[in-house]
């Protein structure tokens, strides 16, 4: 996506997503007391990836350079580290992660070859020892893609490319040509999200690239998709949920399509489409939970929404006139998602039930949302200015106002799991390990 701006729901964009106001000052660790590893001297600044027995993630040091470092998931153990970089980049992506797939890491590391401007190594996830490598031009960086490796490559020229490497000696299975971003992946296919003028949501067999079916997104949103405003997918049962959110060139200018569909996994199929409706954030995968904002004719903002992720309808409405107007708020949920919370700074919120749209006891509520929406940027050596840390969140007493006293780990919904195993980055940058789910599901910033 040769574009400024990518996942707008990145940290980078965090204060453009929340009302200011948000208590950005040091609050309790919260996660430390939960059961489970942390690693204290790590600068988390992606999210974690986790496979294979590992999790691996990008870390920022006090030098300014990147690292890949990864761990032992049961343990904490810090296994290795080697150096990371990142070529064509775009800032609204936020820092690359790795790529983890059942025995491999997967990143992008600083050696030059000749007129390749970096190195993609794929090291034993275990103990790090080097199994091949891929010179780069340019890429926003790896992906697991089932037990292969996918990116996109050449991607601040002309010529870019989507290609496909075999996770065991990194030859090059498959190609197609442009951007394209993997959204599922399995032993027989891969979903990806064609960035183009016109976007499509394509399945491709995994071992050829062959394609199965293709799915033009403006048939689900309208036409006019500016990718400036970011997207995201997720897969729920036996369908893909998608977003794609609005983008405004100029104040006073018509936002671009936007909102959110869903298509059969096997076939491409539509099943439904709600456009015009916005995500918010903080918030779950679209495949965890669909809470939504309306937006109004006159360009302002609505009520909220819940939807069905298996049809699409409203199940409970919230009322645009919920909200406090006499003070700054942000949205904020507990770890159950029962309810909505609308929080202000040093008094007293609100709440919904997200069953009956009835207010909701805020006494004793524990809510989380962002611990800050004015991050520090990051200042990566060879990086352009824009980049920040993958944003945390902060369990909040809502009846209150401030932090919450009461400690615990980020709710599920955030984190995600991995056969049970939740991995996070606190708010200064420590990573977690918790195994207390079961599973695997995605977090808010996917898989």
């Amino acid at each position: 996506m040769p574009s400024a701006a990518h996942k707008r729901l990145l940290s980078a964009l965090v204060p453009a997503l929340l009302v200011a106001g948000c208590s950005s000052g040091p609050g309790k660790d919260d996660a430390r007391a939960a059961v489970g590893w942390a690693d204290t001297a790590v600068n988390a600044v992606s999210k974690p990836v986790t496979g294979g027995g590992v999790t691996a993630v990008t870390g920022y040091k006090a030098d300014g350079t990147l690292e890949t470092a990864v761990y032992d998931v049961t343990s904490g153990k810090r296994l290795w580290a080697q150096p990371a970089t990142m070529v064509g980049r775009l800032t609204g992506m936020g820092v690359q992660p790795p790529a983890v797939t059942d025995s491999l890491v997967v990143a992008l590391e600083p050696q030059k070859t000749g007129k390749w401007n970096a190195t993609l190594v794929a090291r034993d996830a275990k103990t790090g020892t080097q199994q091949w490598t891929r010179p780069v031009d340019s890429t926003f960086g790896p992906v697991r893609c089932g037990v292969n490796v996918c990116m996109s490559e050449f991607t601040a020229r002309k010529n870019a490319r989507f290609v496909a490497l075999d996770g065991a000696t990194g030859e090059q299975l498959w190609k197609i040509p442009g951007i394209a971003e993997v959204e599922h992946a399995d032993a027989d296919q891969v979903v990806v999200f064609r960035m183009a003028k016109h976007p499509t949501l394509e399945s491709r067999a995994a071992a050829t690239g062959k394609g199965r079916w293709t799915y033009p997104v403006e048939k689900a949103v309208g036409t006019g998709v500016n990718l400036s405003g970011g997207w995201s997918f997720g897969r729920s049962g036996d369908l893909m949920l998608g977003y794609v959110a609005p983008y405004q060139a100029k104040k006073g200018k018509k936002l671009s399509a936007y909102g959110f569909f869903a298509v059969r996994l096997a076939t491409g199929a539509r099943v439904w489409a709600r456009p015009k409706l916005l995500r918010v954030y903080p918030s779950a995968s679209p495949a965890v939970s669909l809470i939504t904002r309306q937006m109004l004719p006159n360009g302002g903002y609505g009520g909220f929404a819940q939807l069905d992720p298996a049809t699409g309808r409203t199940t409970v409405e919230v009322p645009a006139v919920t909200p406090p107007k006499d003070a700054a708020w942000w949205l904020s949920f507990p770890a159950d998602l029962s309810s909505i919370g609308f929080l202000s700074r040093d008094r007293a919120g609100t709440a919904f039930d997200l069953k009956s749209a009835k207010p909701a006891d805020v006494k004793e509520l524990r809510t989380w949302s962002f611990c800050t929406v004015d991050p520090a940027e990051l200042k990566i050596k060879g990086q352009p200015a824009g980049f920040y840390p993958v944003a945390a969140l902060c369990p909040y007493d809502l009846a209150a106002g401030r932090r919450s006293t009461k400690i615990g780990p980020p709710p599920s919904w955030y984190t995600g799991s991995v056969d049970g195993w939740r991995v996070w980055r606190d708010e200064k940058g420590a990573l977690h390990g918790l195994k207390d789910a079961k599973g695997t599901s995605p977090g808010m910033y996917g898989s």
